[in-house]
């Protein structure tokens, strides 16, 4: 009896993405197979199609792999024992972390199991993604329960939304600080709700796209900076006299992280958490000499899956302003245009399996 068949984009290579046929994986012991019900494209993707960044080569590694990090499904078919360690059922919707740990590295055994020396990332490294109408989700990997009720639309932010909790957390937002946010893209939107909720001072958004600054007003942005036509650095001076308290940078770009650097006041605090293309300079006079800042990165999201789920679940986080497109998964170059060019207002950019 021949194995069933699913679609998939396939990634060979630089440039080379292949919307076709596979085999429909089947689950084995404590393995959950879902139904894809919806996928996000992050930044990262269009690099990955371009041949962009550190990580682009490490996916060409694992093809042909399948595409797509960002992902919720509908459990299908749970393998032996599985129903019993993930406290799942047929029907319900779950979600996997980001990254497959090995629980035995020396971050792992210090609980930083996102750093894992040896860790598998779904559709980047080791483990098929969700660009597909189904998915396997590994024994080893961390898994988690989603409410049913929670549409497909929501869920599937749950990922980049994990990352934006995260990274709020990472650099110590406080009560009463004044936080800006660097890059008006779908990280950006998520950590502007994800830092309103720790109650600001004052909460300023910076991008150079109108339609997502309008959003992240409505999202709760006191202040948005469009940078290609204000200077931020100057704005922020201007509102703050010495500089924010906190800067979350989320653009990926040289010069985002040169204006992080130049509107932080002195002992200001920095998270990095941008999608980079390519290598970003910034002058280290200013980080000890001149203001002593505390600089810290984030990768992916440790132990905030279930805050993300509840957020989410419990309408803290608005979604409708940051999804904003979605296409079938064949459509998968035009999504992947969409995203890259902004185009038609374009802030999160999902995929719908047929």
């Amino acid at each position: 009896m021949s194995q069933e068949k699913m679609n998939a984009v396939v990634v060979y290579g630089k440039e080379d993405f292949r919307y076709e046929e596979v085999l429909k994986p089947k689950p084995r012991k404590e393995e959950v197979l879902v139904r894809i019900g919806r996928v996000g494209i992050c930044a990262a993707d269009p690099k990955i199609f371009r041949g962009k960044g550190y990580f682009s080569p490490i996916v060409y590694q694992s093809a042909p792999i399948i595409a797509g990090h960002e992902f919720i499904g509908e459990v299908v078919e749970l393998g032996p024992d599985a129903k019993q360690k993930w406290g799942l059922s047929e029907g319900d919707k779950a979600i996997m972390e980001n990254i497959v740990p090995c629980r035995k590295c020396y971050y792992c055994l210090r609980g930083l199991y996102n750093l894992c020396e040896i860790h598998y990332i779904p559709g980047v490294k080791g483990v098929n993604g969700g660009w597909a109408d189904y998915m396997i989700y590994p024994s080893e990997a961390i898994i988690h329960k989603v409410p049913n009720e929670l549409p497909w639309e929501a869920a599937v932010l749950i990922e980049p939304l994990s990352c934006a909790v995260y990274g709020v957390e990472r650099v110590g937002v406080n009560l009463g600080d004044t936080v800006v946010i660097m890059g008006d893209g779908p990280i950006g939107q998520l950590m502007l709700q994800a830092a309103k909720a720790k109650n600001p001072h004052l909460l300023i958004m910076v991008g150079h796209h109108d339609k997502r600054l309008e959003a992240a007003k409505d999202l709760g942005a006191d202040i948005v900076i469009n940078s290609k036509k204000e200077d931020p650095v100057e704005i922020v001076m201007r509102e703050t006299r010495v500089g924010a308290d906190v800067v979350l940078e989320a653009a990926g770009t040289e010069s985002a992280v040169m204006q992080t650097i130049q509107m932080l006041r002195k002992r200001g605090r920095m998270l990095v958490f941008g999608v980079y293309g390519e290598k970003a300079a910034i002058d280290w006079s200013i980080i000890s000499d001149i203001k002593e800042l505390e600089i810290v990165g984030g990768h992916l999201a440790p132990y905030v899956y279930p805050v993300a789920i509840r957020l989410l679940a419990e309408k803290y986080i608005r979604y409708d302003k940051i999804v904003t497109h979605t296409f079938p998964l064949k459509d998968w170059r035009r999504a992947i245009e969409t995203a890259e060019k902004r185009e038609s207002g374009a802030i999160k950019v999902t995929m719908a399996p047929s």
